[in-house]
């Protein structure tokens, strides 16, 4: 599978499309100004406790309140605490953690007013993002993430991903990161350090280091509730996350993204750097790699599929909701395999559009009812297969009994809604156009207008067929009425193309009349 990243620029954002097999599979976007964005790392103050929901509202400084649950402390928050409040009273100079002593791990079905106090101040990391009227959600657990390598202050544990599935290589990586790692860190081992040298991950562990000493930096100084470190730029971090060997281009359209994607590259992965491309067409990036026309059909309510069957994706306030359906062109025959040809087809661009939206929450689907159990069954094997390359973490369920398949999607930022419908030309939007009659009047109005400047001129009147049937219908109809008071006929020429609330004068030679 091949695998590319287009990046469009705008002097107030960034928009990253990432592409698989020219397929376009996820969109990413950013404000250059943006207050939270997922990683940033705060000191914030406790501005209130709720016991009821075992929680605490944090001020971090603006203006919303971010959200801290019990469950998201972390079993090092009492060592968090602890470093917190020893650096901002300048009883620690250094940021090392190698003469810091850890405190017990917290109980996981403990109390939030055990932990915390009203005013008290703690090192926190933006979750998700603010969604709706909601703030940011925060957590304690205090990663700083590499392309190889994530780093988690206050902890002594080396952990590989489940994906690096050669034991040998695993036990090398655990034995490496073991005798390099900083103390009191700990360390989880990325897919992307599988064959990685002891430099490489050497390198990136010193500078995962440097941006620890940047937060304690930040930490002596602040007076209060205060951004400490930012999450690197969107454009670094998606690639940081997501390069791997397969991807075949990198195509951006501005000089000083270009640049500094160009930097980070040679610094990580210089190997990479002949699949970096600086766009200079004529055309737009995103219509030079067919991505505009890819967000045109796949932003709409209802997205076809090339069958013919489409897909009727609504959002609620509690979930979304996904309706499939065979389409007018579905096969005729057998209606178990037909339905279970729709619903193969449509659970794969299922998978896709929910990481293109980036939908989280709970998500319904109402398949094409099967009765084979083994039908079921290969269906909710494919949306597994399908959802294997969504990198939020998912649960899916089988079919219910109804026809119904539940999946849970981690939700760290709103969904992505992209209005691709037009304005209305003949409502304006509205949703209503003026009554038949009203048309009427304007037409007869303009009438008498075209006769007085030309007495003995052939007229055709074009209208809609539905305005037109109005005006011949009935005995006498309003054509003869014309007829019988002016003593002209008026010819009319009823026309589809022309809107409902939309009439057209032309003279004898075909030429339209304009009423200035």
């Amino acid at each position: 599978m091949s695998k590319e990243l287009v990046i469009h620029s705008t002097s107030s954002d960034i928009q990253i499309a990432l592409l698989e097999n020219k397929k376009l599979v996820e969109l990413h976007e950013q404000k250059r100004e943006t207050t939270f964005t997922v990683g940033d790392i705060f000191l914030a103050r406790v501005k209130m406790t709720r016991p009821g929901m075992n929680a605490a509202f944090m001020d971090i400084g603006p203006r919303n309140d971010a959200f801290l649950h019990y469950t998201d402390l972390g079993p090092q928050i009492n060592s968090v605490l602890k470093y917190t409040n020893v650096v901002r009273n300048n009883q620690k100079k250094t940021a090392s953690l190698k003469d810091f002593n850890l405190e017990k791990d917290n109980h996981k079905n403990g109390k939030i007013n055990a932990v915390f106090k009203k005013n008290q101040y703690c090192l926190v990391q933006i979750l998700k993002e603010p969604i709706s009227t909601k703030g940011p959600r925060l957590s304690c657990e205090i990663t700083l993430p590499g392309r190889y390598i994530v780093v988690a202050p206050f902890g002594n544990i080396v952990s590989v991903s489940k994906k690096i599935s050669d034991e040998d290589e695993r036990k090398r990586l655990k034995r490496l990161i073991g005798s390099i790692k900083p103390p009191n860190f700990s360390v989880i081992i990325r897919t992307a350090a599988q064959g990685k040298k002891v430099a490489d991950l050497y390198e990136e562990i010193k500078g995962l280091e440097e941006r620890w000493n940047a937060i304690h930096a930040e930490l002596v100084d602040a007076n209060g509730p205060s951004k400490l470190l930012s999450e690197q730029d969107k454009t670094i971090s998606i690639i940081r996350d997501m390069l791997t060997d397969d991807f075949t281009n990198v195509t951006l359209d501005n000089k000083q993204d270009y640049q500094a994607t160009k930097d980070y590259l040679k610094s990580v992965a210089p190997d990479k750097l002949n699949i970096l491309k600086l766009h200079k067409g004529k055309e737009g990036i995103f219509k030079t790699h067919r991505v505009s026309t890819q967000l045109t059909s796949s932003f709409s309510k209802n997205p076809t599929l090339p069958s013919g069957s489409y897909l009727v994706i609504e959002k609620t306030e509690a979930m979304h909701v996904i309706d499939v359906n065979s389409g007018p062109r579905a096969q005729r025959g057998d209606q178990e395999n037909t339905a279970l040809k729709v619903n193969l087809e449509t659970a794969r661009e299922i998978a896709r559009q929910l990481r293109l939206r980036d939908i989280g929450g709970l998500i319904i689907i109402d398949f094409i009812d099967m009765r084979k159990s083994e039908n079921r069954q290969a269906l909710y094997k494919v949306m597994k297969e399908s959802m294997e390359g969504d990198r939020a973490q998912h649960t899916i369920l089988p079919l219910s009994k109804f026809g119904l398949m539940q999946i849970t999607r981690q939700r760290v930022k709103p969904a992505i809604e992209k209005d691709t419908s037009d304005m209305c030309p003949v409502c304006d939007g509205s949703g209503k156009v003026n009554a038949t009659s009203l048309i009427v009047e304007d037409i007869g109005s303009n009438l008498e207008l075209i006769l007085a400047s030309r007495p003995s001129e052939k007229l055709e009147l074009v209208v809609h067929p539905y305005v037109g049937a109005y005006l011949k219908q009935g005995f006498p109809s309003k054509q003869m009425k014309w007829f019988m008071e002016h003593k002209r006929w008026v010819k009319i020429t009823q026309d589809e193309s022309v809107f409902i609330n939309s009439f057209k004068y032309y003279d004898k030679l075909g030429d339209e009349i304009r009423i200035e």
